[in-house]
């Protein structure tokens, strides 16, 4: 049984987001005040003041012809997500350079031809992420699904959601969710280390 990514490097110890900490982005999020709306301008500011290859990569596709609820998604589970590991990791978080979102997509891509090329492996690369980061993936599967459940008569185009839309809306967050966990440096180390570029 093939359970370890071959071409995904593992996300460090030191940098799994707890469950707790996507708990509370989730009901800061949640609350419908001037307050939080205010907080959320800011935070999608400094989201593409500190991570501007990040952030280009992601507006990049949500810029595309998306049905409105994956783009709902897309907005959402990109800001939540970096919030997530803002929080969690301060000033630990490094920026994500274009070589390194570059490196990531390609692991990715690697990954899924490796796994469809073994159709006796038990896991895709959706079960090798969840591995990796299970709290953030948790995360991402409860708001896809619940985009994909939305109720017909405020969904688009006959009242489908557009599940290649939400494909394409979940691949760039797993790579947001990949390249953000190979940003965080070690507890009490400086510089940052590329590598998920070795």
């Amino acid at each position: 049984m093939w359970l370890r990514a071959a071409a995904i490097r593992p996300v460090p110890s030191h940098a799994v987001v707890p469950l707790a900490v996507l708990d509370q982005v989730e009901r800061t999020l949640g609350e419908d005040s001037l307050r939080a709306r205010e907080e959320l301008g800011l935070a999608f500011e400094r989201f593409e003041r500190t991570q501007p290859e990040l952030a280009d990569r992601v507006a990049r596709v949500l810029s595309r012809r998306l049905d409105e609820t994956a783009l709902a998604l897309g907005y959402f589970l990109s800001i939540s997500i970096w919030i997530a590991f803002d929080k969690a990791f301060g000033k630990r978080l490094v920026e994500v350079t274009a070589d390194v979102l570059d490196a990531t997509e390609a692991a990715i891509t690697l990954e899924e031809e490796l796994r469809a090329a073994r159709g006796d492996d038990p896991l895709d690369l959706d079960d090798v992420v969840t591995l990796e980061q299970p709290a953030v993936l948790g995360f991402i599967h409860e708001h896809v699904e619940a985009a994909l459940d939305v109720d017909s008569a405020l969904a688009p185009r006959n009242g489908r959601v557009n599940v290649d839309d939400v494909d394409r809306v979940y691949r760039v967050i797993v790579v947001l969710t990949l390249a953000l966990s190979h940003a965080v440096l070690p507890p009490g180390e400086g510089g940052f280390s590329r590598e998920l570029l070795a």
